[in-house]
């Protein structure tokens, strides 16, 4: 309300066609009430908002990221996207073929670890890679071996368990979002591992979904996601996928 002082925190959200009622309903449960909305071009888009808690660091920190900063080539395999209270989803990644090298007489050079790194057709997790597993688990987000991991495995393919813990508008776009993701499981509180962030996306055409779809994504969404590192920003400590 205005004048009153009270502070409030709004968010996007998306139903899917036909659903809109329970949309609302489900938001309206947990606290939100619902502001004049308009209509998308591939769904429905509910504007929502409540009283506003103590803002975590990681929205200070996405909010606080320097705006001049090259275009990124983004690159999602797939994130999943799973209810708080189902089991986190396995994913299937097919390895990439490879191309039967040309018969010669000499013999294969075996790969160095700086090669074998860089290899792009292995999907680094926490269960097979214990740098991957060690970077998740930190509890800051700006601390040097998240550089050194990123330098080492730039380009290779990542997957864990998370959540959104952070969406805002890309440079006031309607359509277009930075979306900070966090690992593990969703606190207002505290948080461990990475900022990563999907910077500059639409979350209906340039991310890919697998599995089962919840009505809308947002603020607290847990996800299983399947990403390439991109690069890892040292003044904003934000680590592009």
């Amino acid at each position: 309300m205005a004048g009153d002082g009270v502070k409030y925190e709004s968010r996007t959200v998306r139903a899917i066609c036909g659903a809109e009622s329970r949309t609302v309903s489900k938001w309206e449960k947990e606290g939100w009430e619902i502001v004049p909305q308009s209509r998308g071009k591939l769904r429905p888009e509910i504007i929502i908002r409540r009283r506003k808690p103590k803002t975590p660091w990681r929205l200070v920190a996405i909010g606080g990221g320097e705006r001049a900063v090259p275009i990124i080539a983004l690159m999602v395999n797939g994130i999943i996207r799973e209810e708080s209270s189902i089991e986190a989803v396995e994913t299937t990644v097919a390895s990439a073929s490879k191309t039967p090298p040309t018969p010669s007489e000499t013999p294969p050079k075996e790969p160095t670890p700086a090669e074998s790194a860089k290899a792009g057709d292995v999907v680094l997790s926490p269960e097979s890679n214990t740098e991957l597993a060690a970077v998740l688990g930190l509890g800051h987000y700006c601390y040097g071996s998240i550089v050194a991991f990123a330098e080492k495995y730039r380009g290779q393919t990542i997957a864990f368990g998370g959540n959104i813990g952070a969406m805002n508008s890309h440079d006031g776009a309607s359509m277009r979002y930075d979306i900070l993701i966090g690992a593990g499981d969703f606190s207002e509180a505290s948080a461990s591992g990475p900022a990563f962030q999907f910077r500059d996306v639409n979350p209906t055409g340039d991310l890919h979904y697998t599995g089962d779809m919840p009505d809308t994504i947002g603020v607290g969404t847990h996800i299983y996601e399947t990403a390439q590192i991109d690069e890892y920003e040292p003044n904003s400590c934000l680590f592009l996928l």
